[in-house]
């Protein structure tokens, strides 16, 4: 459980993988890979039409990448692997011919904005404010840039990775379209998620597979993309500035 873990069910051509970390569901890179991995079994199923993606618990969807991982990080190609299981998920997302629906219920923060973006339809309930954090721990969010900015564009993206202390509501992120509906209950939202999901499943494979490639046209690049991307972060995180923006807060210093 230290790591993490991440669990997939099958029912009526519906797959819910679910993922959990004792640290307000942050991503420790072990766990990436291994939701990366259920994504892509579950897009290789036959018994299942569409995916969704969703967190335990109520508070946090995503806490973003483990800051024990990152403090780790002694050299370059640990801190470029580490980044790297980011751009796994993303890409496999990206890859699938499935609908993946994400499901925010809490706060989601850095790579957590980078997986609720990088979904083909994403719902949450009105506790899911975001912020991308990484400018205040000496990098910035480079892996999951592409996925974010392709979602709300260059302006909001912008907004929030400039201002990384600062929380945006589930309405602004609704409006910027990263959110296709927020939901004032968990009831409802997860009436919401079985309702569109149950509705694909009965959809046509074939005209489902052409919509998720139409909509994903101009990022075939993203392999090579994202490799380059998890390598400026790696080089980044070994810088003395990170460390000692991770060890304080770590320590609580910040917030």
């Amino acid at each position: 459980m230290a790591s993490g873990q991440v669990s997939t069910s099958i029912d009526q051509q519906i797959a819910t993988i679910t993922f959990s970390h004792p640290q307000s569901n942050s991503l420790p890179g072990d766990l990436l890979r291994r939701i990366a991995k259920e994504i892509e079994l579950a897009g290789e199923n036959e018994s299942a039409r569409v995916i969704i993606l969703k967190s335990e618990g109520e508070k946090t969807f995503c806490a973003g990448a483990s800051f024990d991982e990152l403090a780790s990080i002694q050299n370059l190609e640990d801190g470029k692997t580490f980044f790297s299981g980011f751009a796994s998920v993303i890409n496999a997302i990206r890859k699938i011919s499935k609908f993946v629906i994400v499901r925010v219920q809490g706060k989601a923060v850095g790579g957590g904005v980078g997986l609720a973006c990088a979904g083909d339809y994403t719902l949450a309930h009105n506790s899911a404010s975001v912020k991308l954090s990484e400018l205040a721990v000496g990098i910035g969010p480079f892996v999951v840039g592409p996925a974010v900015e392709r979602k709300i564009g260059n302006s909001a993206f912008s907004m929030l990775s400039i201002n990384a202390t600062e929380w945006h509501s589930a309405q602004w992120a609704k409006e910027k379209g990263m959110y296709a509906s927020v939901f004032e209950s968990l009831t409802e939202l997860d009436s919401a998620i079985e309702t569109l999901a149950k509705r694909l499943a009965q959809s046509s494979p074939d005209a489902m597979k052409m919509i998720k490639r139409i909509t994903w046209e101009g990022t075939e690049n993203w392999d090579k993309l994202l490799a380059e991307r998890a390598e400026i972060s790696g080089k980044l995180v070994l810088s003395d500035f990170s460390k000692n923006a991770i060890a304080a807060f770590k320590s609580g210093v910040r917030n």
